[in-house]
């Protein structure tokens, strides 16, 4: 039967932790189902939406006195328990099982003091019978023991309780604590059997007692009679049995006869079975001597046996066979013996292996003879691997030798030679499971050979490389592009160049399609062949081209950069490949130098498509990878940025030279010949990468400001005119371009902005010299303003009527020639007749402005004298 939850401990405690602080003592806790009955309607509607909760019988010491409750406790969200409901037990007036239920274990409380008696009262249901009474008749002995009363029970027969509780180990009874010389009675949970059934009875039996007692009350008029004839009744019964017992005498002498014969023949068969058990005892010792000598021999025999067994394995561990000995000692590592050396290889690592503690008995490690033989297995092992590595060295050598001495392996006059290793790397194959086993039996053994592959591979690698890089040079064909842009007789014709310069930034293109894949496959192969303990290599075999030696595109090659994504592996080890391969590729990068280098010289500009070039392939690796293929094209890269920059500053030196030998009026040739340079540049990005351009053209333009700042000082008398023409002719020149490079955008933003302000300074200095004193007599009215009230002004020395009237006589009389004289002035300096008109429109503009804002001071200060109008102005400077 499963275990009561009344029997919990956990349970109990869980109850005390919720009511701690209460000074309350939890005698039973017991989980129930909560739900809600309907009056006049089945109870199992109400248990459609039971609920667990936890009852708990808990009593309370107030003096005296004992106070009883019962506590509702539930369960939280996070799985604790916590107060709910607390009923006192001296209210409990009705204690009722529901009938509906067929299982019986569904009751109702009634407490006489709730409030609202409309609400159908709670229904409490247990897992099965025995927990339904063993809460009830908790609850019913302790309203006994502490409220000295007992609630109506409807729905259970209390004898069936009482029987119940007989035959199952009770759970509460009464135990008094004297304490201070004063008797408490509380309720305790013990193996002491209740007295429920002295004090309960069932309505049957208490509806029988009655018309039993009806019976005999019926013509009887005193309690003493009754009882007279109760006690002759029982005298009459007695007398009875005595005189049966005594017609019975012969009956019981035969009995006790028989008795006694009985008696005597069971000492005597106790006097036979204490003879037989002697018997039995010593039969039994000699049973288990027996026994114990017969296990001894058997455990011997199975010793003896193990013992065998295990002297055999070890003999066999022990033998080396001659066919492995002779293979290890002197045999051949050709490749139609390789096999043979293999699997001696392979027996001799195992022999080493089975001598070892692990897979060896302890004892067994300390015998001479397993000794012995492990040193004689040392001494084959340091002969097969000394043999072996000498080869291996031996051999890579010859191979590399072979492939030195044939000039077909290499590229040629008028033919370009893709390297092809598969003939090579299929021979090296060969011996790979060869070098696994030397690593399983010397992992030191592996740092010579290594080193020798390395150096014999790096000859072959560095020979293709220079053939192919001199072959390449040799046969492209391309004139020498001036490196000069900002000299004096640099002409604008020379973008026509970069159609003939381009072959060389295809020929890199070319070098690092074919040898770039190279350089990642064999150092993929290497750490494979060399069996490094890195699981996998990301990109590691891939190639760009095809059988054919043709490649796709540049940008398909990217993917095979990545060279050491490795995903696993020690640090220690990755360390120890990474220098393997740097003796294995180093020097190939001074033919990669020689290329960028002889492209330099024919166009220094064909840096920026290089630059591309050698960055998406860089694209194409991981944040973590590592090795010389990626340290490769970050030098091409650094080397390629070298170059550019040396080109930049040439052209930096270039201008600031012609700023020293420029003259001052007119736009300086620099201005122009960016436009020519920022074309051509342009043209050899081709939507790749900016950063080496943009930087270009931030040094450049900035510098170019600067000098032209710097030009337009040497006589400030024209300082506006230099910077307003060359701010034009810098924005006129870069239009087309500014709208599609966002850096060009901005210098064009700023040159623009710098024109307008030498624009502006321009125009006001040849309108306030045009009408000087107009515009002096305006400032003398503002001036006075912050001093003296508006009013007073007229009343000023030279700031009369009449000196108002004398100043627009000598300023706008013969009005036409006045203007005419402006726009000449205006005109006069100007080298750049196209931007006449835009400036002599921006010149009226502001002169109307400034005229208006003259009318509006005048009529403030001088109301009632008459000016020309601005409208009058306006229609005048129309017909100029």
């Amino acid at each position: 039967m499963a275990r009561s939850s009344a029997d919990d401990a956990e349970l109990k405690r869980a109850c005390e932790a919720s009511i701690e602080g209460s000074k309350h003592k939890v005698v039973l806790s017991i989980r129930v189902a909560k739900s809600r009955g309907i009056f006049g309607k089945s109870a199992k509607l109400g248990r459609q939406i039971a609920k667990a909760r936890v009852l708990a019988i808990t009593t309370k010491s107030k003096g005296q006195k004992i106070k009883a409750f019962l506590r509702v406790l539930k369960y939280s969200n996070g799985g604790i328990l916590e107060p709910a409901k607390l009923y006192k037990l001296k209210h409990l007036s009705k204690l009722e099982v529901i009938q509906n239920d067929p299982s019986g274990c569904t009751f109702m409380l009634g407490f006489d003091n709730l409030r609202s008696q409309s609400v159908a009262p709670p229904q409490w249901t247990l897992r099965n019978k025995d927990d339904r009474n063993r809460l009830l008749l908790c609850i019913l002995n302790m309203s006994k023991e502490v409220l000295g009363c007992l609630p109506k029970v409807i729905g259970i027969d209390i004898v069936e309780m009482a029987l119940w509780a007989k035959e199952n180990s009770p759970i509460t009874t009464n135990q008094t604590v004297i304490e201070d010389g004063v008797a408490t009675s509380i309720m305790i949970q013990n193996n002491i059997q209740v007295t429920v059934e002295k004090d309960l009875v069932s309505q049957v039996e208490e509806e029988d007692l009655e018309a039993l007692l009806g019976t005999y009350v019926m013509g009887v008029g005193e309690a003493d009679a009754f009882s007279e004839r109760l006690n002759r009744e029982l005298q009459a019964l007695e007398a009875a049995n005595v005189y049966a017992l005594l017609e019975s005498e012969s009956l019981i002498e035969q009995v006790l006869h028989g008795l006694e014969v009985a008696t005597l023949c069971v000492e005597d068969m106790d006097e036979w079975l204490c003879i037989f058990n002697v018997k039995l005892k010593y039969m039994r010792e000699d049973i288990e001597l027996i026994e114990a000598r017969n296990n001894k021999l058997e455990l011997h025999s199975a010793n003896h046996k193990k013992l065998m067994e295990e002297l055999d394995k070890l003999v066999g561990r022990l033998h080396i066979p001659p066919e492995f000995a002779a293979s290890l000692r002197g045999g051949s590592f050709d490749e139609p013996h390789v096999v043979k050396s293999i699997e001696a290889c392979e027996w001799l690592i195992g022999a080493i292996r089975h001598l070892q503690v692990p897979n060896l008995d302890p004892s067994y490690a300390i015998m001479q003879a397993v000794k012995e033989r492990r040193v004689e297995l040392e001494n084959l092992k340091i002969t097969f691997v000394r043999r072996a590595s000498e080869f291996l060295k031996n051999y890579f050598t010859s191979l590399v030798d072979f492939m030195m001495s044939d000039k077909n392996y290499f590229s040629q006059r008028g033919s370009l030679k893709r390297p092809d290793h598969t003939d090579l790397r299929y021979k090296c194959r060969t011996y790979a499971q060869l070098i696994q086993h030397l690593k399983s039996l010397d992992k030191n053994s592996l740092g010579t050979l290594r080193k020798a592959y390395c150096h014999s591979l790096n000859v072959l690698l560095c020979r293709e490389a220079r053939e192919f890089a001199n072959e390449l040079r040799a046969s492209t064909k391309v004139g020498k592009a001036p490196a000069a842009w900002f000299e004096s007789h640099a002409s604008s014709g020379q973008t026509a160049n970069s159609a003939e310069t381009v072959v060389l930034s295809e020929g890199y293109s070319k070098m690092l399609t074919i040898f770039i894949p190279l350089l990642v496959d064999e150092s993929s192969f290497f750490g494979q062949f060399m069996c490094f303990d890195i699981p996998t290599l990301a990109n590691g075999s891939n190639s760009c081209s095809d059988g054919n030696g043709k490649t796709d595109d540049n940008q398909e090659c990217v993917a095979s950069v990545g060279l050491f994504s490795y995903l696993g592996g020690s640090t220690t080890e990755l360390c120890v490949l990474n220098e393997s391969l740097q003796e294995l590729l180093d020097g190939i990068q001074e033919d990669f130098y020689a290329l960028l280098d002889w492209a330099f010289k024919y166009d220094p500009l064909r840096c920026i498509s290089m630059h591309g070039i050698t960055k998406h392939f860089l694209s194409g690796q991981k944040a973590n990878t590592t090795g010389f293929v990626r340290l490769l094209l970050d030098d091409l890269e650094a080397r390629i940025s070298m170059h550019f920059s040396r080109f930049v500053d040439d052209c930096i030196y270039v201008i600031e030279k012609t700023e020293r030998n420029a003259c001052q009026l007119g736009v300086l040739p620099y201005i122009l010949r960016f436009a020519n340079l920022a074309t051509r540049m342009e043209q050899y990005i081709q939507g790749q990468f900016r950063d080496l351009v943009d930087q270009a053209y931030s040094k450049i333009v900035s510098i170019m400001f600067v000098c032209l700042e710097r030009t337009a000082q040497m006589d400030p008398k024209y300082s506006d005119i230099v910077l307003l023409e060359n701010y034009a002719a810098f924005q006129n020149s870069l239009y087309d371009l500014a709208t599609v490079v966002p850096i060009l955008a901005k210098y064009y933003h700023q040159a623009s902005e710098s024109y307008d302000q030498a624009c502006t300074r321009h125009i006001n200095m040849v309108i306030f010299i045009t009408f000087e004193r107009l515009f002096l007599f305006a400032r003398r009215i503002e001036e006075l303003m912050f001093t003296i009230t508006p009013a007073e002004i007229q009343f000023q020395v030279g700031m009369s009527k009449a000196d108002l009237q004398k100043m627009l006589k000598f300023s706008l009389s013969r009005l036409d020639k006045t203007i005419n004289a402006m726009y000449k002035k205006l005109q006069k300096n100007l080298t750049s007749e196209e931007l006449l008109p835009s400036l002599w429109d921006k010149c009226k503009k502001d002169f109307l402005d400034k005229y208006g804002s003259f009318v509006k001071l005048v009529n403030k200060i001088y109301p009632g004298e008459s000016v020309p109008p601005v409208s009058e102005m306006r229609e005048l400077l129309a017909q100029m």
